[in-house]
């Protein structure tokens, strides 16, 4: 994708990108609006929000390499925390018992 694609608004990628219709008929027939608009549009059919595309389009949501980055550094944080914390349960448990 070019610079250009990430600074295009979300619903013009997303029309780009071939949504999926979201149907409900259970109160009438389809009201479904010929193209995605900016708005939400107050019809019981609706085009599929692009924030359900996340993780596998470049519509939504983050890019994968940034999402994985991000999520090593908070794996990595709460690992390390968990780590320092067993060290010093190891150490309290050693000094109770004379070690």
């Amino acid at each position: 994708m070019s610079r250009t694609d990430n600074t295009k608004p979300l619903w013009v990628r997303q029309i780009e990108h071939g949504p999926r219709p979201v149907h409900d008929h259970r109160y009438g027939p389809c009201d479904l609006p010929p193209k995605p608009a900016r708005e939400i549009p107050d019809t019981r059919c609706r085009w599929e929000d692009p924030g359900v595309m996340l993780g596998w389009s470049c519509c939504a949501g983050c890019n994968r390499r940034s999402c994985t980055r991000e999520w090593q550094r908070m794996v990595k944080a709460e690992n390390r925390r968990e780590r320092y914390a067993a060290r010093r349960e190891a150490r309290r448990a050693a000094e109770e018992h004379g070690g």
